[in-house]
């Protein structure tokens, strides 16, 4: 099995490239998702790191964004408990998909919570700062405060783009992502 890990820029568009890629994809944000709402033992854990914050289950978005911002410190202890989990889901999916040819990681701290293995293959989406703000500005949830955060706990992103075996250049047309995995998957595989 080739697993890919997709890096790049919060609003680059790795899950659309990871999506466009037709394999199996581990989603770490979508997963996250699932715990605020879904997984009650997340709840309890945030709860005691940071009783003035989590109040109520399932948890919403704009409670998670109020603790990241209330606190320097909540961020590194929000991502300890979700990471724990995140890890662990990431671990089962691999295991599902453990007969398919290539899986795909999008994972935003894959480099930095050392996630990736050394014979991954990496493979850095990059797009126009104009682009990527244009795109942030359209989600519903968009703070510049809580994307500055999280750009402040990752790599820089040129040591992310040195660190990959491919770039995959981003204008957010279908067609011309598809034509760099084409030409990624001849080589890989």
């Amino acid at each position: 099995m080739i697993k890919i890990g997709i890096l790049g820029d919060i609003g680059s568009g790795k899950s659309y490239v990871a999506k466009c890629f037709n394999y199996p994809v581990f989603n770490a944000d979508k997963e996250v998702s699932n715990l605020y709402k879904k997984n009650k033992k997340i709840f309890i854990k945030l709860k005691k790191a940071l009783p003035n914050h989590y109040l109520s289950f399932p948890i919403e978005k704009r409670v998670i964004s109020e603790a990241i911002l209330a606190k320097k410190s909540n961020l590194k202890k929000i991502i300890q408990i979700v990471h724990h989990e995140i890890k662990i889901k990431m671990n089962l999916f691999i295991k599902k998909n453990k007969n398919k040819k290539i899986v795909i990681l999008d994972i935003p701290l894959l480099l930095e919570n050392k996630i990736n293995k050394k014979n991954d293959v990496l493979i850095f989406v990059q797009s126009k700062k104009s682009d990527i703000l244009k795109r942030l500005k359209k989600r519903v949830n968009y703070n510049p405060k809580i994307i500055k955060k999280f750009r402040n706990i990752q790599l820089p992103l040129d040591l992310k783009k040195k660190k990959s075996d491919f770039i995959i250049k981003n204008n957010f047309t279908r067609k011309s992502i598809e034509f760099s995995i084409k030409n990624i998957l001849k080589k890989i595989l």
